[in-house]
């Protein structure tokens, strides 16, 4: 039966009191910290475990395997469980390590960003599967940028791309330019703050959105480690989810360039809604595409005016628009 946080704290803060005076080592600090997020019901607490602990002293997965007779100095330890009790209160392991891997990237999270998931991917696997050819000048643009992770990750499939990210959060914007800064894609990214299209005036070859879509009832059935760690501006889309795919909505005929591509991630259930809405502003949908799990997880889109003129340089980019249904 998984134990409550504050349980499986107090029995982690009892370990701690009992080996007072006891030389750690790695080997026992494993031990000790796999025990204790065993004791709150964490899973694969081994390997959650180990990665605490790699992330705390600086250390490789090999370094941490080979030499577990390696004696720790106080302060090691007081870090490491330091990191330990913060998981058995419940907090998810990418918030505790303060980091998130997203298209094989490494992003830096703080309380005003999202969490970056795994079905978010959906959104960049859409773009770049209807983007022929990766070296064109594109200009990119991602709308409510967080961690800045769906730009940059586009960024980096796209070497002769530049892109801007908004977002609402001026914190979310200054993470995003570190995050931008650390993998070597300052030069070609731009973040700025602002309520989504309405500070811009450029068109962009493609667009792309991760919104808050939770429905504002829904928000107290969401598991702890989302509605405790992360920030509800991130996930509440009003009354029905969809009041963020609204306001987008809104800029979208403005901002989108001649042949260019609209991705956006839905909610459970939305794709229909959100292709209605996006209908009526004279977008066609061209695709709902699903994640992994086979839930219908984002919404492509197109202008409709497929026949207006066009320059060089866009057809060059995004090839002859196609007509969709």
């Amino acid at each position: 039966m998984r134990s409550s946080p504050t349980i499986a704290r107090r029995n982690w803060l009892r370990q701690r009191a009992d080996g007072e005076g006891v030389t750690d080592t790695l080997g026992s600090i494993l031990a000790e910290a796999t025990a204790a997020l065993t004791k709150a019901g964490c899973n694969e607490p081994r390997r959650r475990a180990r990665q605490l602990i790699a992330a705390s002293l600086g250390l490789s997965a090999t370094e941490l395997v080979i030499h577990p007779e390696r004696a720790l100095g106080g302060f090691e330890v007081a870090r490491t469980r330091g990191l330990v009790d913060r998981m058995t209160r419940g907090e998810p392991l990418s918030r505790v390590l303060g980091r998130r891997e997203f298209w094989g990237l490494g992003f830096a999270l703080s309380d005003e960003t999202l969490d970056p998931r795994p079905e978010s991917e959906t959104i960049v696997e859409a773009a770049l599967a209807r983007v022929p050819g990766r070296h064109g000048a594109l200009r990119l643009l991602d709308l409510g940028t967080g961690t800045g992770c769906l730009l940059l990750a586009l960024l980096s499939e796209f070497p002769a791309a530049t892109g801007f990210g908004v977002d609402v959060s001026e914190s979310a914007a200054a993470t995003a330019r570190r995050n931008a800064e650390a993998l070597g894609l300052a030069a070609r990214a731009r973040f700025l703050v602002g309520d989504w299209g309405s500070a811009l005036a450029h068109q962009f070859d493609v667009i792309v959105a991760n919104p808050p879509y939770i429905a504002t009832a829904a928000l107290a059935d969401l598991p702890y480690e989302v509605s405790r760690y992360d920030p509800q501006r991130a996930l509440d889309g009003g009354w029905d989810g969809l009041d963020a795919y609204r306001g987008i909505a809104a800029h979208l005929p403005a901002l989108l360039a001649p042949f260019a591509i609209f991705v956006a991630e839905v909610g459970v259930g939305q794709a229909g809604s959100v292709a209605t809405l996006l209908g009526k502003r004279g977008l066609a949908v061209e695709a709902i595409e699903q994640d992994l799990a086979g839930i219908e997880r984002c919404v492509v889109a197109r202008k409709t005016d497929c026949e207006a003129e066009v320059s060089a340089s866009a057809q060059k980019n995004l090839g002859m628009c196609r007509r969709h249904v």
